[in-house]
């Protein structure tokens, strides 16, 4: 799994870019649904799968019995986050551990989670020095809003100790995978708001911002579902509105200072959206989130690892962000004009800003891959630009095998018309 890819924003002093879309915790969500229960006999009782006495003689066969009482007990876990039984839930759980797990609960809850399945992978492993301890690794597969989507992974390591009746789970652990973790139900109350195409996110602090965040929301995913290049839209955007404690921790944080928002892959084909409250204008959050809901549209399903293609992602993103207004009227022109003029060596494919680069150089960088993508727009229309992104990105193509195939022409001379454009309109 790929970290986020750079659908990162920069930070524009004057930018009509970010606000909020969040929403209301709602008592009394329908029930959850769990897809694969009776596959999985998630109904089965705590104590089902007992195992031959002989199991009790070897380590190995200790630890097969006591893999399959827990994988029980996850799954008795499950079907009372279905039931909406927070009792259910925490009932697996020591009293410790049950303050934790009982703010996932009421996070999943008002993310409106249809499906949630446990599966634990291999045996458990005894923990040196403390007997009847042990430690698990599961992967939670999960889907929100609808009940029919490709379930999302989330792996996480979990703790038991063993009892006379049936294991006790002691914690669960964040997710540490990359950038795709701890994700924001894990570690956050959450308050949220759905429509017909978006799910909106973020702490108690900013519930009042959620109905705001919900119709801009709604209006980008609009736009955003045009550049769905790899198959079809979303079936649901999930934003996630950060305070400024939330956005150094939620997927591990650690963004470029510049950074305003960014798409991370959480899934075989899903990409999460996050903004940085810290980072918004009053001018409201519609740029930003046309911006963001484009690349959890446009990106490959495995995410985007970086590199050459940097300008094309970002600029289609930033094309989209403006909603065809005209080019005069792009904000960040000032900073393509110092930036191209100061000695910038005309190279599309190494224009993607450095972590630490200062504000107004990533504010160029992005305004570039604005330019050269209007530019084709301009003179190949909108369809054949997206087609030429979904070659250069998703079809395992080069820009130069992509430019033949969609375009019918060589990279290079298109290059330059990019480049020519971005320095004439700067």
């Amino acid at each position: 799994m790929t970290e986020d890819a750079p659908r990162r924003r920069p930070r524009w002093p004057r930018r009509t870019a970010l606000a909020v879309a969040l929403s209301l915790l709602a008592c009394g969500l329908p029930a959850v649904l769990l897809a694969d229960a009776a596959g999985r006999g998630t109904d089965r009782p705590t104590a089902a799968g007992r195992a031959d006495p002989t199991d009790r003689v070897t380590p190995a066969g200790r630890a097969a019995r006591l893999g399959r009482d827990l994988a029980a007990q996850l799954d008795r876990q499950a079907v009372a986050l279905r039931r909406g039984d927070r009792a259910g839930f925490l009932a697996i759980a020591d009293r410790p551990a049950r303050s934790d797990l009982a703010r996932r609960y009421a996070a999943l809850r008002a993310l409106r989670v249809t499906v949630w399945r446990a599966e634990p992978e291999g045996p458990p492993t005894a923990v040196a020095g403390q007997p009847g301890r042990w430690r698990q690794p599961v992967t939670f597969r999960y889907c929100l809003v609808v009940p029919d989507c490709r379930p999302d992974p989330v792996r996480v390591q979990t703790r038991w100790r063993e009892s006379s009746d049936a294991p006790v789970l002691v914690a669960v652990e964040e997710s540490r995978a990359g950038r795709t973790g701890p994700r924001p139900w894990e570690v956050s109350e959450l308050v949220t708001a759905v429509g017909p195409r978006t799910v909106v996110a973020t702490t108690p602090a900013y519930r009042g911002r959620l109905p705001g965040l919900l119709a801009g929301a709604e209006a980008a995913a609009q736009v955003a579902d045009r550049f769905a290049v790899a198959g079809p839209p979303p079936d649901r955007y999930r934003i996630f509105y950060a305070g400024r404690a939330e956005w150094t921790r939620w997927y591990g944080g650690g963004r470029p200072r510049w950074t305003a928002g960014y798409a991370v892959t959480v899934g075989d084909g899903r990409h999460e959206v996050v903004l940085n409250a810290a980072a918004l204008t009053a001018s409201g959050p519609d740029e930003l989130l046309r911006h963001e809901l484009t690349h959890a549209a446009s990106l490959p399903p495995a995410g985007w690892p970086g590199g050459s293609t940097w300008w094309l992602v970002e600029g289609l993103a930033e094309y989209a962000a403006t909603d065809h207004a005209p080019v005069d009227r792009y904000e960040g022109l000032d900073e393509v004009h110092r930036f191209a003029t100061g000695g910038w060596d005309g190279r599309l494919a190494d224009l993607a800003p450095a972590d630490d680069a200062p504000a107004d150089r990533a504010g160029a960088a992005y305004g570039i891959g604005y330019l050269a993508v209007r530019h084709l727009v301009d003179r190949y229309g909108e369809q054949r630009v997206r087609d030429f992104f979904g070659a250069a990105l998703s079809g395992g193509r080069t820009v130069e095998e992509a430019s033949t195939q969609v375009f019918g022409e060589p990279w290079q001379p298109l290059h330059d018309g990019c480049v020519g454009y971005v320095r004439a309109r700067a």
